[in-house]
């Protein structure tokens, strides 16, 4: 708890190298891209197996995410998978029902639910590639880290990266909090999922979760034209790129 309440702190150190624009623009870039990391890959991929990649790619994506220090890919998946089914029940671990601010950050700081239970996520659990990062999810974000220092200095640093890791939490976040309170619902599932164009905006289409959890296997989350979803959308490139294969639609 400590080392995230001082990593809320340390961009307002920025008051004293100040700000620069290339900081600001590293940050918005590390912002849109770790994101697409979290929401195509950890999402989408490693935790509903919405499309197929080849093992070279699927490394890139689970390294990518590990960059946004969420933890590793088949820890951050596992839950994930836990939490859709049992999804709004005494045994969802995030669930706001167990109150906001729990089911927002709580549950990550609990050491409670520390451990990846791999016996969860046995199919990507095979890949030592892939377990080697889930045990060493730190090098993503300290290598990242340091290559932001080098690009813009302690300004590329304080908000280039710890600035926008945690305007990348707290958005990544809502998803769990506010898009199971806030919104509409089209679907009549068994949860409390709700859509939400606001958290879809700055999620990438993460904010359809009411969709989301009426076909959770599908890579597209927004299932109408209007629905804003730039995460299939580039998925949509992968495929033209021959990088991505077998979208679930």
């Amino acid at each position: 708890i400590d080392s995230v309440f001082l990593l809320h702190i340390l961009p307002f150190l920025a008051i004293f190298t100040g700000v620069t624009v290339k900081a600001v623009v590293l940050g918005m870039l590390l912002f849109w891209g770790r994101m697409f990391f979290i929401t195509a890959g950890y999402h989408r991929y490693f935790a509903h197996k919405s499309y197929k990649l080849n093992r070279f790619w699927q490394f890139v994506m689970a390294f990518g995410g590990t960059t946004a220090a969420q933890k590793g890919p088949l820890w951050w998946a596992g839950h994930h998978r836990n939490h859709h089914r049992f999804s709004d029940t005494e045994n969802d671990i995030h669930s706001p029902r167990k109150g906001f601010w729990w089911s927002h950050a709580g549950w990550i700081l609990c050491d409670k639910y520390n451990k990846t239970h791999y016996e969860k996520i046995n199919d990507y659990a095979i890949y030592p590639e892939i377990m080697f990062l889930d045990k060493h999810d730190w090098i993503g974000p300290w290598t990242l880290g340091v290559v932001s220092y080098l690009i813009a200095g302690w300004p590329g640093l304080l908000i280039g990266f710890f600035g926008s890791t945690v305007v990348l939490w707290h958005c990544t976040f809502m998803v769990n909090s506010l898009a199971h309170v806030w919104g509409s619902r089209r679907y009549n599932t068994l949860d409390t999922s709700r859509n939400n164009p606001v958290i879809a905006f700055f999620t990438m289409g993460e904010g359809w979760h009411n969709n989301h959890h009426y076909f959770a296997a599908s890579a597209r989350q927004g299932f109408y034209w209007w629905e804003w979803d730039p995460t299939y959308y580039l998925l949509r490139l992968g495929a033209v790129l021959r990088i991505v294969k077998s979208i679930r639609k």
